[in-house]
């Protein structure tokens, strides 16, 4: 038998502590070796919890490890291009969260020491691994509902935006936390590359943002043409309350496929004073735990292949080029044409 891949997960946070969790008991031929954290309280308590003995606050410390083959990277965005560079640097496999930096000039360097380094590059776009993402594709590619039309992809997250969203240099604003799910969902379901986007924003819920951040979006709607015609629609929104909301539509020339569903079941109660509940999904955490797993399996596997990741660093790049350019029609009110970075 071959040794297990030793995973070090950087960021002990929400998304970091589903990773850990996963490759330290859910990943055949991998186990989870160190964590860091630059949170003394996060990273002792997120050891404890797993049981991990190697601990670093220093992510520079962790990738001199030897017992570290590859770093997952949940850490606030604006931090992943050095990271991914130094892991690069060391030799270690990289798997980094959605959004991949800040910028596509800061995606397009990871690409390039990645690739120099020759270590896998994966990014975060767990609704790929999603059973009924995955049987939408198949049945897109297999003709079922003839050439696509139209995609579009919304998300809707109940909680409220931390403060430091409200800072766009800080976040790129929720096209880029919450919707570069749906904008990578746009590009993998319609098989083709997006044109042009204009897109429309709003604060509507985070009053105390106003005045400081008077940019800063909870709202937001983006469309766009993409290389083939086809049209595309991204719906995002923060502090919704409501449940956590990620649906799909793809119509084409003959017919349409639903994905997703607001409801945690089947079950709907309906009472004779003309009432009807229904358990809606609380959290992203709920509803993509499987695909969480089978993303970091994934990882795995590519790695002890030598095969590309399913989703790989020029996915994230594209992503973080859309988000850009969703942006700047935002503050402009213009159709923004996409520019992509050749590698």
């Amino acid at each position: 038998m071959s040794t297990p891949l030793g995973v070090a997960v950087i960021g002990s946070g929400r998304a970091g502590m589903i990773h850990a969790k996963s490759f330290a008991r859910m990943v055949d031929d991998a186990r989870l070796v160190a964590l860091a954290d630059p949170d003394p309280g996060n990273l002792s308590q997120a050891a404890q919890e797993l049981r991990v003995e190697r601990t670093y606050a220093d992510h520079t410390q962790l990738l001199e490890d030897p017992a570290v083959d590859a770093v997952v990277i949940v850490t606030p965005t604006r931090f992943h291009r050095q990271i991914v560079l130094d892991a690069a640097h060391a030799g270690k496999h990289v798997f980094c969260e959605k959004p991949m930096a800040m910028t596509a000039e800061e995606c397009a360097d990871m690409v390039r020491a990645t690739q120099q380094a020759g270590v896998a590059l994966q990014i975060g776009y767990m609704r790929r691994f999603d059973a009924s993402f995955q049987r939408a594709k198949e049945m897109i590619d297999a003709g079922a509902i003839g050439e696509v039309v139209r995609v579009s992809s919304r998300t809707h997250g109940p909680s409220i935006p931390q403060p430091w969203m409200y800072d766009l240099t800080a976040s790129n604003g929720p096209l880029a936390e919450v919707s570069s799910h749906d904008i990578d969902t746009l590009r993998w379901l319609s098989g083709t590359e997006v044109a042009e986007v204009h897109a429309v924003a709003g604060n509507y819920r985070s009053a105390e943002a106003r005045e400081q951040w008077p940019d800063f979006y909870d709202t937001v709607l983006m469309t766009s043409r993409m290389a083939n015609g086809t049209i595309g629609c991204v719906e995002g929104a923060q502090g919704v309350r409501y449940g956590y909301d990620a649906r799909v539509e793809v119509l084409g020339t003959d017919g349409q496929i639903d994905v997703g569903d607001l409801k945690a079941n089947r079950v709907v109660l309906h009472q004779r004073e003309g009432r009807s509940e229904a358990d809606f999904v609380p959290s992203w955490r709920n509803l993509f735990h499987d695909a969480y797993i089978a993303e970091d399996r994934d990882f795995v596997e590519a790695i002890r292949s030598g095969t590309e990741p399913r989703v790989t660093g020029v996915d994230g790049l594209r992503a973080v080029e859309i988000v850009d350019a969703g942006n700047e029609s935002i503050r402009t009110g213009q159709v923004v044409t996409l520019e992509p970075i050749e590698l």
